[in-house]
């Protein structure tokens, strides 16, 4: 397991980015949360297997809005017991 936070920049408000990343980190079993930031980028943590990371991040790229031009991606400590994934 490996908890990841992420930066997304490029068209990522207002085109359905939180919706679509709190359906694939459901559907592929990850936890965390996702969030507007007040600079027109999104903030993600997101807990999980590599590759079920992955395939979270592969589904938002497959968005026929979202266009994701620059991501930082940075691991961090795990955060134990925490259930679901929350868009906010």
């Amino acid at each position: 397991m490996v908890r990841k936070r992420i930066r997304f920049y490029g068209e990522v408000q207002g085109v359905g980015f939180r919706y679509t990343a709190r359906h694939a980190a459901d559907h592929y079993g990850c936890t965390g949360w996702v969030s507007n930031m007040w600079d027109g980028s999104v903030a993600m943590e997101i807990q999980g297997k590599e590759e079920q990371i992955y395939r979270v991040i592969r589904s938002l790229t497959q968005g026929r809005w979202i266009r994701i031009e620059k991501m930082d991606v940075k691991n961090i400590p795990l955060v134990e017991k925490e259930h679901g994934f929350k868009a906010g």
